[in-house]
This record gives structure tokens, sequence and C-alpha cells, in this order.
């Protein structure tokens, strides 16, 4: 007989389950967003995992609160005079092709090499509106990724940076490392980042972690410190912005959610909470 195929098989799936989201709400009349790309980039093998996985849709509206957040945020620091955006581990985001962005400002994504050709070819025919690059590497390699921080930190005058999606699949002492690589260069301004509770870690394993960990991508990073965690290795939190509260203002959160507002001041730890903050450097060494 032949075996069930996994709802996903690596991280890069998890990248078409996430334009699947963002191709529900695309089609909505009251859409928070629009991504015409999204579709074409989720595939069939998109839709396949969200047919698939347990509960594979109950938790849409915490997707599409968290595109909402990061495009909101990326938009400000844009406004604000960041000459250079680089979405590390960028997966099949579409923002330099469907936001708008000034056409001198410089966007790179970063991901792995069996991500980017796919993507290359669903866009080969869309123009971004604005300068965009992208970059093979695998980000957990520390010394290829410090070299990439330095040569970009000669490149631009205030750069932002983004992480959507990517710092779940770290230890604590992973992101630790990643956020003092960063802190390293004077330019590099700000970072967007997506974290999760520990108590909602604990969940999220729970629901879908088997399945992710079975292709090689478990959950791991929940900080009972919050956006604190950052505060030692060079990165203050200035935003941030939970996702239940995000979807409840715009009438999408579940009602069986709802109990949970307001969100509690202070530690998290025991609380069910997802979020996006935007961090900023500190300035001197970390």
């Amino acid at each position: 007989m032949t075996e069930p195929k996994a709802p996903v098989r690596n991280v890069s799936d998890t990248a078409r389950w996430v334009a699947y989201f963002r191709a529900r709400e695309t089609q909505r009349p009251d859409a928070l967003f629009r991504d015409p790309y999204a579709e074409r980039l989720a595939g069939e093998r998109g839709f396949e995992i969200a047919r698939t996985l347990p509960d594979g849709n109950k938790h849409e509206w915490a997707w599409v609160a968290r595109t909402y957040l990061f495009d909101q945020f990326v938009s400000r620091e844009v406004e604000q005079g960041a000459d250079l955006v680089l979405n590390l581990a960028a997966g099949l985001d579409a923002r330099p092709y469907r936001m708008q962005l000034p056409a001198e400002l410089r966007w790179i994504e970063v991901d792995l090499p069996d991500i980017i050709p796919y993507k290359e070819e669903i866009l080969a025919n869309e123009k971004p509106r604005c300068r965009l690059e992208r970059l093979a590497l695998d980000l957990a390699d520390e010394q290829a990724r410090r070299r990439l921080f330095a040569d970009l930190n000669q490149q631009a005058a205030k750069i932002v940076v983004m992480t959507e999606g990517l710092l779940i699949y770290f230890s604590a002492q992973e992101v630790a490392s990643f956020a003092r690589d960063l802190a390293v260069g004077d330019r590099f301004h700000s970072w967007l980042i997506d974290l999760a509770s520990p108590f909602q870690l604990k969940l999220m394993q729970w629901n879908m972690g088997k399945q992710l960990s079975e292709a090689g991508a478990p959950f791991r990073f929940g900080p009972a410190e919050g956006p604190n965690f950052f505060v030692p290795h060079g990165w203050v939190p200035k935003d941030v912005q939970g996702l239940l509260k995000t979807a409840a203002s715009f009438n999408r959160a579940p009602a069986d959610l709802l109990s949970l507002l307001p969100e509690p001041e202070g530690p998290l730890g025991k609380y069910p909470w997802t979020g996006v903050c935007l961090l900023k450097r500190t300035p001197g060494p970390c």
C-alpha cells in the first residue's frame, strides 16, 4: 500500500500554506490587503495543505492579522526613511509587487535555495515596484549570515529587517545569537518580528507541532520575557501589537476567543498571545 503523503513535507511547504491564507483574504470584499499573486504562489500544494492539516483553516484570522501588521510596520519604516528592506526567510511574500513602495527603495529577499526558483518562475512576468534582489542563503549558517550583514551594512543608510515566521523555528540561544549578529551593524535601525508567548507556543506545538516536527521544522521559540527577550542582545521593543486584538478591531476574531481581550499588561507566560513587534537597535555594543 502507498503511504499517505505528509501534509507538510518541509519548511518551504509552510510558505505555500501561508500564501493560501493571503489568497483567501484577497477574495474578501472587505480584505485588509490585496495579494493578487498569492493564489498562484500557494499553488495546488498550498491548498492541499490547508485541506489536510487538522484544523487547517481554524486560525486564518491570525495569519491575516500577522500579514496586515507587517504591512503596516514596514510601510511606516519606509515612510520614515528606510532605504533598504531586508526580508529574511522571505518565503513566498509578494510585498515588493503588491505594496505601494518608492521605486528607488532597495528590497532584498533571502531564503533557502529550493524556494527561490519556484517563486521566480511564478512571478517571472510580474514587475516589482522597487529594486528587488534575491539571495539564496541558509540563515542558520552563522558565518554566512554575518558576512551578509556586514556587507549590507556598508551599502545602505537605514536598514529595516523583517523575519516573518522565522524565529519560532530557532532555539532561544540561536535567536540571541541572531539578534546580536544584526545589532553589530550600525545601519540596521529596526527589526520586525512575530512572537508567541510560552503558553501559545505549547498550544501550537500540540495543535500542529507533530506535522511540522516530522517535516524537520518544529516550533521552538516562545520566550517568557516576551519582546524584552531582545533587550540584552541589542534591541528594544518600541511597538507591540497582538494578533487577537488586531483581528478583533476588524471583526475577524473568533467569538470564543474574545474573552481573552483586553490583553493583559506585563508578562504573558501563561497567556495565549501572539503578536508582531517593532524592535529598534540599541546604540553602541550589546
